[in-house]
């Protein structure tokens, strides 16, 4: 079991920057990535790293504006977040899966609790 923790989400301006951290401990995973939640909406994925290299694949709706990074020896990742727009609000989560490639909610076994970011003027 892979247990995660998120942090980091608030207000932020349009055009502001925020980091989420997400700390994960317990059983070892091959992917993490950060997913959003909108009300109304299927939760998208975002970002996806793979845990054996760092390599990182982006949704084009983040590319370029958000990158994600990890802390290996914290066995902590980020995801910076930068020139925020209001419909990047939503409930943000992090997630595992023993398998690269996967981009579904379903196919991910082991969720944090979220963090909410809002972007607002």
């Amino acid at each position: 079991q892979v247990r995660l923790v998120e942090s980091g989400g608030g207000l932020a301006q349009p055009g502001g920057s925020l980091r989420l951290s997400c700390a994960a401990s317990g059983s070892v995973y091959h992917v993490i990535a950060w997913f959003r939640q909108v009300p109304g909406k299927e939760r998208e994925g975002l970002s996806y790293m793979r845990s054996t290299d760092g390599s990182v694949v982006y949704a084009d709706s983040v590319k370029g504006r958000f990158t994600m990074s990890r802390d290996h020896a914290m066995n902590t990742v980020y995801l910076q977040m930068n020139n925020l727009k209001p419909e990047d609000t939503g409930l943000y989560y992090c997630a595992t899966t023993q398998f690269w490639g996967m981009t579904a909610p379903e196919e991910y076994d082991f969720w944090g609790q979220g963090t909410q970011v809002t972007v607002s003027s």
